[in-house]
């Protein structure tokens, strides 16, 4: 079922149940007052007859029956019975016909003295009077025939007016959900013609003021991420392809050199040689893109524990230092504080970032040398990187942490452009943030920024 027939309907049946409920009681409420205006029309025919009995003495019963049938206000199928103390009719207003009662219903009415019932179609009262020492109960009993046709013209009204007005609900309802969902459907038209080949197409956010809008809002934001990505990857498509041609090519212009002429064995060597630190170089690099790989596909699934970032970074200077001794690395505190530097994370994938930041900025120096401070307030922790080498131009300051991207100023060095993607992807997995400073022939400074654990200091 579509959601335009889901509205539609679900709107018609509130607004049936409303209808029918507000049928119901005004039918109900006019039923009640019907027979309650009825029974006092009875009780004053009946008071009033038993005045005209009992006080007048000019009139006799024959009269009295005679002023009953003609009275203006008789009632459909009138009748009018008077019993004494003993039980005994003294009166009735018709003689052919009587009205169905018990013995027990005269008690009722002497205990009640008041009493009010209905015998089949018929509303009968009972009344007790008395006065002047006589105790008389009078049972009054009639048809509500102009009640009962107004009552029955009331119900066959809301009958009507129900259906008419279900009918109109649906009509309505199917129209304006139509009219409502109409964006949608102009929405789902533009999503049809977007394909990995036009991505950058966008849908009409018309004036971002209701919900619609605000997915249309949503969607181009979605798109934007999605072409941002396809693009990263043929930039990563490009990057890797590039950087595996380059040792290939060496590769196979060496091997043809030694083809086409016979060389020494020491120009054997050579080339030797160079095929050699050629497939140095791709197994380098293969082994980088097989880690990116396995770095990218095993984030969401990494267990995150409680460490200290000092003690990471103590631990990857250690680390660093072990494999390239000329490296110098000083690490210092921004605020001397008693803050313990606890995060969320972990702890390998953290080493790792703080390894490659470590090698870079001493690779890029003339001197070797890195300068890490740590610091942390009551709600997040972080340390910064800095060195005096190259630096990056601000044209390239934007791309360093893409896949593959090298500085222009930094192609003469070892290095194929992953470290700095892989250690974004990694921040961004423990809820950081990292950002970089730098000027070309002054230095670098990356910065990391992560949440403390509880968001305050431990």
């Amino acid at each position: 079922m579509t959601i335009r027939n889901r509205i539609s309907l679900q709107f018609s049946f509130i607004v049936a149940s409303i209808l029918l409920l507000f049928s119901v009681v005004v039918y109900a409420t006019s039923a009640h007052y019907r027979k309650e205006e009825f029974y006092e029309r009875l009780k004053r025919k009946a008071r009033t007859t038993m005045r005209f009995l009992v006080e007048v003495k000019e009139i006799d019963h024959n009269l009295l029956k005679i002023i009953d049938r003609n009275s203006l206000s008789a009632l459909i199928d009138e009748k009018i019975l008077i019993f004494n103390a003993q039980d005994k009719l003294i009166y009735a207003s018709i003689d052919d016909k009587i009205i169905h009662y018990r013995q027990g219903l005269l008690n009722r009415v002497r205990e009640e003295r008041q009493l009010e019932l209905t015998d089949g179609e018929n509303e009968v009262v009972g009344l007790l009077y008395q006065q002047n020492g006589q105790s008389l109960v009078v049972l009054a009993s009639a048809y509500d025939q102009f009640g009962k046709a107004k009552l029955s013209n009331l119900r066959h009204t809301l009958i009507w007016s129900l259906l008419g007005g279900i009918g109109l609900t649906l009509a309505l309802g199917f129209f304006f959900a139509g009219q409502s969902l109409q964006p949608i459907s102009r929405i789902n038209q533009q999503v049809q013609t977007i394909t990995a080949n036009n991505l950058q197409q966008r849908l009409n956010e018309g004036k971002r003021q209701d919900e619609i809008d605000q997915l249309a809002v949503n969607f181009n934001h979605v798109l934007a991420r999605l072409e941002q990505a396809f693009d990263q990857q043929r930039s990563f498509v490009s990057h890797a392809s590039h950087e595996l041609r380059t040792p290939l090519t060496a590769l196979k212009s060496e091997i043809q050199l030694g083809l086409l002429q016979r060389l020494s064995p020491e120009e054997y060597e050579a080339i030797l040689q160079n095929l050699l630190t050629d497939t140095d170089q791709l197994i380098a690099l293969s082994n980088s893109l097989l880690s990116l790989a396995r770095t990218l596909e095993n984030l969401p699934r990494v267990q995150l524990t409680t460490v200290r970032l000092d003690e990471i970074i103590f631990s990857a200077q250690d680390e660093l230092l072990s494999t390239k001794p000329t490296f110098r690395i000083l690490v210092d505190y921004d605020t001397m504080t008693d803050t313990e530097l606890l995060v969320r994370g972990n702890e390998d994938l953290l080493r790792r970032v703080v390894l490659n930041l470590l090698d870079n900025a001493c690779k890029y120096s003339a001197n070797h040398e890195a300068l890490v401070y740590i610091g942390a307030d009551t709600a997040t922790c972080w340390f910064t990187v800095q060195d005096a080498g190259i630096g990056i131009t601000g044209a390239d300051v934007s791309r360093v942490f893409e896949p593959f991207f090298r500085a222009s100023n930094a192609l003469n060095y070892d290095g194929f452009g992953v470290g700095l993607s892989i250690c974004q992807r990694i921040v961004a997995l423990h809820q950081g943030s990292i950002t970089v400073v730098s000027e070309p022939g002054h230095g670098s400074t990356f910065t990391v920024n992560f949440p403390l654990v509880n968001g305050q200091a431990a």
